[in-house]
């Protein structure tokens, strides 16, 4: 694989030259010390498969080359290798492959080339094979905590983040067309619109490239000026989830087992912590499924008198959403059925001072009636005892 070098201190040239020389089946073929040659060099020389960029430069930062890259197509993977940390979440919204802080250890840097080898391969792999027609059996989809998709024959290795997207954005509307008009607006916005439809066109074939190993090329159809995504055999983690919710209406002591393994499908929000612009509303909604799920299985749970795990489920609910009363009245109580006075009552006085912190108000006349009356309980329990 070809590599270029892209930074202001020709040193940087000479450090990485000589780090990228140990390393296998990679090349510099050019170093340049601002973006202006880098890119014509790259209209010429297509094949490049890798630039390493510094990201301040004078005149364009490597920020903007790569941005403007991505404007254009181009197929070049690109690093960043900078003095500077707080530059990595932009970065990383421009799909760069990996973001290196200077000193670059060897290690550090092999492992860069090791991603973006694996990448480039995938993109030059030999055309006589020809990839299976049919899907290596069942496909099975995790969407909730992250975006996984696996088969018989393995698990997809996204080419790029946004790939992922793509694939994320059509498995939500599966079966669907979605033009591509509206991809272009949802998932590339606020690129110059020549350089979107461009980028629309590199990210569904580095898809379709995820997808064939697993024999799953052909799911990604193309119709009329649009995409569908066509799943058959397939498991889908959140709707499975969603219909079993459904299912589960009324929770007694005879399907708290079930209910149980319900909850257990939920291994975090939708697509993870990826947090997908587009995706906002499901997201909430499936959240919101869930935390209204656990709430009845915990009621259920807590009239059996199971305070583990009440507690446990409670104190998920509570990590996601600490402004959760309803949470917190049933933490109070699982503290009171436990006899723990002393967690009742820090439980209570935290979350005053949470809503006080946060919004400037006080908890409902409800929380604190409820409070007073399990505090109340610990008086009488400790009255009936004293007793002869």
């Amino acid at each position: 694989m070809k590599v270029i070098l892209v930074d202001d201190d020709p040193t940087m040239h000479l450090i990485l030259s000589k780090m990228l020389r140990k390393l296998p089946e990679v090349y510099v073929v050019g170093t340049f010390t601002d973006t202006k040659s880098a890119a014509s060099f790259l209209h010429e020389h297509t094949e490049i498969g890798l630039a390493f960029v510094d990201i301040a430069m004078k005149g364009e930062n490597g920020i903007e080359f790569a941005a403007r890259l991505g404007s254009s197509g181009s197929s070049v993977q690109l690093v960043f290798v900078t003095s500077h940390k707080d530059f990595a979440l932009e970065a990383y919204e421009l799909s760069v492959i990996d973001y290196l802080v200077k000193p670059v250890s060897q290690e550090r840097l092999q492992r860069a080339v090791h991603r973006a080898l694996t990448n480039w391969r995938a993109f030059h792999s030999p055309t006589v094979q020809v990839p299976p027609l049919q899907y290596a059996g069942q496909i099975v989809i995790t969407g909730l905590g992250d975006v996984v998709v696996s088969n018989e024959a393995g698990r997809v290795k996204w080419i790029s983040r946004k790939c992922t997207e793509l694939f994320a954005y059509l498995l939500l509307y599966r079966g669907r067309r979605i033009p591509r008009s509206k991809l272009v607006t949802d998932i590339f916005g606020g690129m110059e619109q020549a350089g979107a439809e461009s980028y629309l066109n590199t990210t569904v074939y580095q898809l379709r490239k995820s997808l064939e190993p697993l024999g799953m090329r052909e799911v990604i159809r193309s119709e009329n000026d649009g995409y569908a995504l066509e799943l058959k055999d397939s498991s889908i983690d959140y709707v499975e989830f969603e219909a079993q919710v459904e299912e589960l209406q009324t929770i007694d002591a005879s399907q708290v087992e079930i209910a149980l393994s319900v909850e257990r499908l939920y291994r975090g929000d939708l697509f993870g912590d990826k947090a997908y612009v587009w995706a906002i509303h499901e997201t909430e909604r499936y959240s919101q499924m869930y935390a209204s799920f656990v709430k009845r299985l915990v009621a259920s749970l807590i009239s059996l008198g199971d305070i583990s795990t009440s507690s446990k489920l409670l104190l998920k609910l509570n990590e996601n959403n600490p402004l959760d009363e309803s949470v917190i009245s049933y933490l109070m109580i699982v503290h009171e059925m436990a006899g723990d006075k002393k967690g009742l009552t820090a439980r209570y006085t935290n979350y005053v001072r949470l809503l006080n912190q946060e919004l400037g108000i006080r908890p409902s006349e409800e929380l604190t009636i409820l409070y007073d009356s399990l505090v109340r309980a610990f008086t009488d329990k400790k009255t009936k005892t004293a007793k002869p």
